[in-house]
């Protein structure tokens, strides 16, 4: 399946307050096609700032597609369906507290991204909301640091195929439409935001060493400086990781994403440039732990 063709997913689980009929359509930017996005690209990351939920995708989801759903469309034929004698299904009501466990965040790190989590449900929880964090961060749109993370987080017998695939999607022409130069790096005088924020991770189906865990983000966007085109915007989204035990941690086998669940816009006044730039290089991240 090449990148221009469409990729129809969703769980079908019908998870409450989702709305929707859990798919997800998403068309994928080619390397040579700069229109696969269509115009909706355009108008959801160059548009206002503040607009109606749920109408054209901004670049937040763009991006989140691009790095998880080429994974799913690389490697979907080749997964099975996860079901197997003994297979463990989490409830789906009244299962997991909304609390935090209480275990503390791992100490270990695989470059920047936190490693070592525990071979159970808290464990595989935590690292797909951590790599949640990782794949949706600036760092993802220059071809060094996005090759780092892509394997820190990924099951090594599917990171060279993942790999070519994202350099193909991350081309020159896509980096410009963000307004990024040809090579990933920030115009001067703009600061670049791409930040990924897990607010809960569900664990969907655990089999001693394969996971499936849903992380509930919201994403912040965009290009912050005086004469910046494309404002930072917010975005809200469902990732499905499917994890695997491998050399002693959990790697990611393949991940989907879907839109949603989406609060209503609150009537904050929007910052100028200036104050988010200011934020963006003031306040550092998190370590996940559920």
């Amino acid at each position: 399946m090449s990148f221009g063709d469409e990729y129809e997913g969703g769980s079908g689980r019908g998870r409450g307050g989702r709305g929707g009929t859990g798919r997800t359509r998403t068309r994928l930017p080619e390397n040579e096609a700069a229109d696969a996005y269509g115009d909706g690209f355009g108008d959801g990351f160059g548009g206002p700032a503040r607009r109606p939920p749920r109408t054209s995708r901004s670049l937040v989801t763009v991006v989140g597609v691009v790095v998880l759903l080429i994974a799913a469309i690389a490697f979907a034929n080749r997964q099975g369906d996860g079901d197997s004698d003994g297979t463990a299904k989490a409830p789906r009501e009244g299962a997991a507290p909304t609390a935090a466990t209480g275990t503390k965040p791992v100490t270990g790190k695989n470059g920047t991204i936190p490693a070592g989590f525990a071979q159970d449900e808290q464990g595989a929880q935590s690292a797909a909301a951590n790599y949640a964090v990782a794949l949706g961060s600036a760092g993802m749109f220059q071809q060094q640091s996005r090759h780092a993370i892509v394997r820190a987080v990924h099951d090594p017998a599917v990171a060279d195929g993942l790999l070519a695939d994202l350099d193909k999607a991350y081309s020159p022409a896509f980096l410009k439409k963000v307004g990024l130069n040809e090579d990933g790096t920030t115009p001067p005088g703009l600061t670049f935001v791409s930040r990924t924020m897990p607010v809960g991770t569900q664990l969907i189906e655990m089999n001693g060493s394969t996971a499936t865990v849903e992380v509930w983000c919201t994403g912040l966007v965009g290009m912050a400086g005086e004469t910046s085109t494309k404002p930072v915007t917010q975005n809200w989204f469902t990732i499905t990781q499917k994890l695997k035990w491998v050399g002693g941690d959990w790697k990611i086998q393949s991940s989907t994403q879907e839109e949603g669940p989406t609060p209503v816009n609150g009537d904050d006044r929007a910052s100028t440039a200036d104050e988010i730039a200011e934020a963006v290089a003031g306040y550092g991240g998190f370590t996940y732990a559920r």
